[in-house]
This record gives C-alpha cells, sequence and structure tokens, in this order.
C-alpha cells in the first residue's frame, strides 16, 4: 500500500508541476522544458559513463549537459526574443560550443581513461538523442512569433495515452511478443490497444481545440503511437544493455525523468517533420 501511495503522491505532483509550467506563459514553459531536458540528459551520461573515476565522470556529465541544452536554449533565446539578430546569437553559440566540444577531447587526454573515444561519443550521442529533440519543442510552441504550448500538451497527452492503453490491453489480452529481445513483456496486443485509445483521444482533442483536420490529428497519433513505442523500446534496449532498471530515482515509484520522456523525446523529429508539412 506503501508503494502506491508514493507512486499516486509522485503522478500528482507530476502532473501538477507540468500543468504549471505549460500553461504558465512562455517563460514557465521554457523553464520546464530546460529542466527536464538537463535531467534527462544528466540521467543518459550517468548511465552510460559508467566508469570508477566518479570525479572525472562528473566533468564529462557537466560538459555533456552543456552541450546537450545547447539547441534548447539557442531555439528558446530567439523565440523568446532576447536577441535582435539570430545570426549574431548563432556565431556565439558555435563560438562557445565548438571550443567546449574540443576542450572535451583535450580533458580525456589527461583522464587516462580506457575508452576515451567512447566517452566523447557518448557526449556528443546524448546531444543527438535528447538535446535536439527537446530543442524542437520552442519549434512546434513558437509560431508566427506567438507562443502556443496546447500543441505540446496534446503531445504529451497522446504520447502517454499510448503509452496507458498499452500497459493495461497488454497486461489483459496481451499474448503475442512484440519484441521479447528487448521487452518480453510488450505485446502486439497491447500496441494496438495503446494506438486505439491514442485514436480515440485525438478524436476528442480535434473537437477541444480544431486546431487541423480530424485526418490530421488522427496521423499525428499514429506517428506517436509508432516511434513512440519505438522510443520505449530503444530506451529499453539501453538499459538492457547496461543491467539498469531504471533511468533514475528522481520520481518515486515511477523511475527516472528519461524513463517518462523516452517515447516524446524519440517521437519529437517524426512529428515536428509531420506538422511543419502539414502546415
Amino acid at each position: 500500500m506503501k508503494g502506491l501511495t508514493k507512486r499516486i503522491a509522485t503522478a500528482v505532483i507530476f502532473v501538477l508541476i507540468m500543468m504549471g509550467g505549460l500553461f504558465g506563459g512562455r517563460y514557465p514553459f521554457t523553464i520546464l522544458f530546460a529542466v527536464i531536458n538537463g535531467l534527462c540528459l544528466w540521467e543518459f551520461l550517468g548511465l552510460t559513463l559508467n566508469q570508477p573515476q566518479k570525479k572525472r565522470d562528473l566533468v564529462r556529465k557537466i560538459l555533456g549537459v552543456v552541450l546537450g541544452m545547447a539547441p534548447f536554449l539557442f531555439l528558446a533565446a530567439i523565440h523568446l526574443g532576447w536577441v535582435a539578430r539570430p545570426d549574431r546569437l548563432l556565431a556565439l553559440s558555435l563560438l562557445l560550443v565548438f571550443p567546449i566540444i574540443f576542450l572535451a577531447f583535450i580533458y580525456e587526454l589527461y583522464t587516462r581513461s580506457e575508452k576515451p573515444f567512447s566517452n566523447l561519443g557518448l557526449i556528443i550521442l546524448s546531444v543527438i538523442y535528447i538535446g535536439v529533440p527537446f530543442a524542437l519543442v520552442n519549434v512546434l510552441a513558437f509560431q508566427e512569433n506567438q507562443f502556443q504550448s496546447t500543441i505540446i500538451f496534446s503531445l504529451l497527452l497522446l504520447t502517454w495515452a499510448n503509452d496507458t492503453g498499452a500497459y493495461f490491453v497488454g497486461s489483459k489480452l496481451g499474448k503475442t511478443p512484440l519484441f521479447p529481445r528487448i521487452s518480453p513483456k510488450k505485446t502486439w496486443e497491447g500496441s494496438l490497444g495503446g494506438l486505439l485509445v491514442s485514436l480515440a483521444l485525438a478524436a476528442v482533442l480535434f473537437k477541444v481545440y480544431n486546431q487541423m483536420s480530424l485526418a490530421d490529428w488522427l496521423g499525428l497519433s499514429v506517428i506517436i503511437s509508432v516511434f513512440g513505442s519505438f522510443g520505449d523500446l530503444v530506451e529499453s534496449m539501453l538499459k538492457r544493455s547496461l543491467g539498469k532498471k531504471d533511468s533514475g530515482s528522481l520520481l518515486p515509484g515511477h523511475g527516472g525523468i528519461l524513463d517518462r520522456f523516452d517515447g516524446f523525446i524519440f517521437m519529437m523529429p517524426f512529428v515536428t517533420s509531420y506538422l511543419l508539412l502539414i502546415r
């Protein structure tokens, strides 16, 4: 019972923080996703940069978080109007980011690590895998100099609806393994259930927001269900390869932040391309 109470309390606090950030205006929104971005980067690097040299791993993690947050902060600064000339900001960002990358190379010279280029590769991977997808949040939330968080809210709802539907349908009706080598508990029946729940929610969102046609909402739902599920599998592959159950312990009873946003992160490039194409 204590475990269930902990899960419920964590979920309630998490939802309140998310809602406050999503609908509190452009600055709370930006702060919320900057923090989530940073925490996901920290957990990813904490999982992968697993060496006994803890102080040196801390430096690598800090370098990785700084680099991983650079794309998000760059786009946020433009959309929030902090800079009059984005080209100057781009030049300044490049002047800062590339030296940090090459400082990481120099740093590895002095660590005597057995796998220096693996460390460098993981830091750069964190930028691509986590940093860039979170940067795309700014692209969708700020359209034509107008801030609107409803599209990001909708994406999160559809992602979690797919996860929830897959879990409940899979636990009750699941018989056919989806990807047993990576995630033995996931089933095709659960995936279909998640897709159907996501499609139903997309129809509701069409009525509530009416930002796109019903066909576009349904297409968006399919993309989220497919690539969000792949995102969950990719993170499961990561944790299985490292012998870990959760990405972290920040959310009692729920694991880490990366566990909650793995599907959202993975589907963002596909969803952003789709939404920009249909508009």
